[in-house]
């Protein structure tokens, strides 16, 4: 079977997501052009050079719809000959973009892809494409459905987090990415957004707040609590699926949750002889990738048994990873998956996550895997493993080897 390598990682700084975000006025197919234009220019792509365009974002409707990656070809500088796929795994899009197009390759349909993908959350509301699991009775009710957010505090019942904990992992993310910033850390992946004038729109990811500490988020409400204890009372929908627990421990606020934010992301992967014949260095091979189907109403554990599922697929252990980057959809899902592998705490999102700089959905999971490369490279490290959960309760996975 042919390998696949990572050739090139790039992504946008993340917007706030809001009207007065640097990002706003762009709509999503024209941020996603510009990250297609920066990676044929700065790999030198010319005509047919790659196979497709796989384009992850959740909510397909309005500007984010009608296969949002087929107008990112066309709007951008890549020949329209190059078709494109938009693909929908929810937080984990991004991620299963690149290993959709990792797969591709492997299995010899064609010699390179793009993959990435792209949410502009201030411009496209979550949930507003009225996804069945929520809306449809017949369906929420056979899978004891609550919002991602109760998941989360079920989560930190469950396995015993204490409000302390997950706002001393907000703090640590939020710490880890001023001091990546800082040191230039992302450098090599970040691609300034530019106006039609030239003129820079946003070079740094403006979700951050660097001087947050465990009095600012232990002075914040419960995001959650109402929710599930009053109207419309999810905590009583939880409690039928896990009568083991006595009440929900709300413990997750918007200070140790991730950011609603605007971003895109991709990667160029390739077979060895797409590089040697375009005079490119391979940077990373992509050793595995995994997906696994979870509970639907916890939700949010799929990092641990989409982690289990792809070290035994590969034939490796967790000592044989030397970084991780487990998304910040919510504090407790990075505490869990440290507490069930045992891993430590400095090797895991080194650089700070989705809690400090925001989690675009559709192009997180390919902002991870560039990120977790850049670090690799850094830090002189071999083998790294990303990982997300995933609504509705899903987990992908992707294990990169640096060369």
């Amino acid at each position: 079977m042919t390998d696949a390598y990572i050739y090139d990682a790039v992504r946008s700084p993340r917007g706030k997501g809001r009207a007065d975000g640097a990002l706003h006025e762009l709509t999503s197919v024209a941020l996603s052009a510009k990250i297609l234009n920066a990676v044929k220019a700065r790999n030198g792509l010319d005509g047919h050079a790659v196979e497709d365009v796989i384009w992850g974002n959740v909510t397909q409707v309005g500007e984010q719809g009608g296969c949002l990656a087929r107008s990112a070809v066309l709007l951008s500088d890549l020949d329209e000959s190059i078709p494109g796929l938009a693909i929908n795994r929810f937080c984990a899009s991004g991620m299963e973009a690149v290993n959709l197009a990792a797969n591709q390759i492997k299995g010899g349909a064609g010699q390179a892809y793009i993959a990435g993908g792209v949410e502009m959350m201030g411009r496209v509301a979550m949930g507003s494409d009225g996804a069945a699991i929520a809306v449809d009775p017949s369906l929420a009710m056979k899978t004891y459905f609550v919002p991602q957010g109760i998941s989360a505090d079920i989560i930190g019942t469950e396995y015993g987090f204490s409000r302390d904990q997950v706002d001393a992992l907000a703090m640590e993310s939020q710490a880890r990415a001023a001091a990546a910033w800082a040191d230039n850390r992302f450098a090599k992946s970040i691609i300034p957004i530019l106006d039609q004038n030239g003129l820079p729109i946003l070079a740094t990811d403006e979700y951050m707040r660097p001087g947050t500490d465990m009095q600012a988020l232990g002075a914040l409400k419960p995001a959650f609590k109402d929710m599930g204890e009053t109207m419309p009372g999810f905590d009583k929908i939880a409690l039928m699926k896990y009568p083991h627990l006595e009440r929900i421990n709300h413990i997750h606020h918007a200070g140790n949750s991730s950011g609603i934010v605007d971003g895109a992301a991709a990667l160029l992967i390739g077979n060895a002889e797409f590089g040697k014949a375009h005079g490119l260095k391979p940077r990373a091979r992509i050793r595995a990738t995994a997906k696994i189907g979870t509970d639907p109403t916890i939700m949010l554990t799929g990092p641990v048994p989409v982690t289990e599922k792809i070290l035994r697929d590969a034939g490796m252990s967790i000592k044989d990873i030397d970084l991780f980057e487990v998304n910040e959809a919510f504090a407790a899902v990075v505490l869990r998956f440290q507490q069930a592998f045992d891993v430590d705490p400095a090797l895991v999102n080194v650089n700070g996550g989705s809690i400090a700089m925001g989690h675009p959905l559709g192009a997180t999971g390919a902002i991870i895997i560039g990120t977790l490369l850049d670090e690799l490279e850094r830090s002189g490290k071999s083998t790294g493993l990303a990982t997300l959960c995933i609504a509705s309760g899903m987990g992908a996975a992707t294990i990169i080897e640096r060369i």
